[in-house]
């Protein structure tokens, strides 16, 4: 995507900062937009085309892309996704099988970074393969250099969705499972790549018998407390949830918060993908803090249908991701996605602050 110059310079102002009068209120009590697959670059036009022609109703769900992750930062965006794949010995994504299904496309590893173990990062395996971070830790490492460069930024929430399920297809490659040591290896590399500035399960738990009961009493940092600081958040399957937790009550030297149903003692934020699901509001209220989605599979964007994002505002959920926080460059359409009032992508959340009414939720 690009943008023009002078409307780019308006967006970077400073947007993060909702001012020190509300400093002292709870992270859970803030509203913030962010984008979905962050990370995501388009697929090659060839290659695309190719695809379209064999499955076009799946190829419009991925005809979309993203600005790197800086520049979304620069933008005000206060959440990013992150799908992480596991790549213990190094080179199993190195060479994906779309390369060969249409020839002469360009390279999209020319340092070789692929071959390299560690988690990769990208959408759909041999197809959907171009990102604006191949590896996880050069994704953590441009988050560090925009923090450091921002130190007084309000927190980003960070949706890391480990992907090891295996494709419909059997010619598709295999995605390495991952296990209770490739899960350890994630949260070291977090803590390698971030440092201090992180809020961990352990911060919010504090003295509370269990991280869902300190949630409960209301526990969440301030934003204050939470400046310069970074929020994990596992999209996580049932599998590899219960191996994140094992040994690890309520996420006790844990780096992520997982997508916990209530009722559990790791119970403190959840994904709920339905913008209109009733029970965001009372999950909300009880101190959870929801992710939710704006839009999905580009639908409401070709239909320039905002319903979805108008009740993602008025859920209270407190992060409500979109891919459209500038308008598409790959069809036709006025669909753009920021706050009416507040900071465009940062708000007072109006499940706990009336004057922001229902009517001023949305941008035209």
């Amino acid at each position: 995507m690009k943008i023009p110059l002078l409307a780019f310079l308006i967006l970077a102002l400073p947007a993060s900062r909702l001012g020190d009068n509300n400093d002292n209120l709870p992270i859970n009590k803030i509203q913030v937009i962010g984008s979905h697959n962050s990370y995501k670059e388009a697929i090659d036009p060839a290659l695309f085309k190719a695809f379209q022609q064999q499955n076009p109703e799946s190829a419009e769900k991925i005809d979309y892309e993203h600005i790197d992750l800086t520049d979304q930062l620069n933008m005000g965006l206060l959440n990013l996704e992150i799908d992480v794949y596991a790549d213990s010995k190094g080179g199993k994504y190195a060479h994906p099988k779309g390369l060969d299904w249409v020839k002469g496309q360009p390279s999209f590893d020319p340092e070789g970074e692929m071959k390299k173990p560690g988690f990769k990062v990208f959408h759909i395996v041999d197809l959907d393969f171009r990102s604006h971070c191949l590896t996880f830790k050069d994704g953590l490492k441009q988050l560090k250099a925009w923090s450091d460069a921002h130190p007084d930024h309000n927190p980003i929430f960070i949706t890391l969705e480990p992907k090891d399920g295996k494709p419909k297809d059997p010619k598709l490659t295999v995605p390495e499972k991952f296990t209770t040591q490739t899960l350890a290896e994630l949260d070291q590399d977090i803590k390698d790549g971030l440092g201090n500035s992180i809020i961990t399960p352990d911060m919010v738990r504090g003295k509370y018998a269990t991280l869902e009961s300190a949630v409960l009493h209301g526990n969440w940092p301030t934003l204050k407390e939470a400046k310069g600081k970074f929020v994990f958040i596992m999209d996580n399957n049932k599998e590899d949830r219960a191996l994140y937790i094992e040994g690890h009550p309520s996420l006790k030297g844990r780096v992520l918060f997982t997508n916990t149903d209530p009722g559990n003692p790791e119970a403190a934020m959840m994904i709920r993908n339905n913008p209109q699901d009733p029970e965001i509001k009372e999950l909300v209220k009880k101190g959870y803090i929801i992710r939710t989605r704006a839009d999905s599979d580009t639908e409401q964007a070709r239909a320039n249908d905002k319903t979805d994002f108008t009740a993602a505002c008025n859920s209270g959920a407190q992060i409500i991701t979109t891919d459209y926080y500038l308008k598409s460059t790959h069809f036709k359409s006025d669909y753009v996605v920021y706050f009416a009032d507040g900071n465009k992508y940062f708000r007072l959340n109006p499940a706990f602050n009336p004057h922001n009414a229902p009517g001023n939720t949305t941008g035209k």
